[in-house]
């Protein structure tokens, strides 16, 4: 069973998650109204990617006894001036997510809660790994300068992105 806080704080995640999700999709959408095919289908995935996280989140709170809140979005506010902002953007973000799980897990700690801090170990190595992503994506950006040919590659190259983070299958 969980305790209420570890409830409060897993809906609270809950949330953020869904949050995540809709950022990505405003990100995706004005990627691809820009003609950045690439940019928006890597965007696109990121979107489903954060909304399979709240659903993974979403179903360990049932399974435990508890009763997963699912509340409405925020609309996303950002700077869509042009790609390199996009990306700065998806960088705080996942820094901001990271602050959010690493949180969680603290209080997971301090209720002597291991089962939920076994879970979560999977959100810590997932939020390393989007954050290494960002970084990385920016190092190319910045190497791309204002090259239209390099942004070109770029953005046929996000179409299938692999993070080189990602742990080998």
């Amino acid at each position: 069973m969980l305790s209420a806080n570890v409830l409060a704080a897993l809906n609270n995640q809950i949330k953020m998650e869904g949050d995540s999700s809709q950022v990505y999709l405003a990100m995706a959408s004005w990627a691809e109204v820009q003609g950045f095919e690439g940019i928006s289908t890597f965007m696109y995935n990121q979107s489903d990617e954060e909304r399979m996280h709240m659903l993974k989140l979403i179903k360990y709170v049932n399974q435990r006894g508890g009763e997963a809140k699912v509340g409405a979005t925020l609309e996303p506010s950002l700077d869509l001036t042009n790609y390199k902002a996009l990306f700065k953007q998806l960088l705080e973000h996942e820094i901001k997510v990271s602050e959010s799980i690493n949180n969680l897990v603290g209080i997971t700690l301090d209720e002597r809660d291991f089962a939920t801090h076994n879970f979560l170990q999977w959100y810590v190595s997932e939020q390393i790994e989007e954050e290494a992503t960002a970084r990385y994506i920016l190092d190319k950006i910045n190497l791309i300068g204002d090259d239209k040919g390099g942004l070109y590659l770029f953005d046929n190259e996000m179409k299938n992105f692999v993070s080189p983070m990602a742990p080998a299958k």
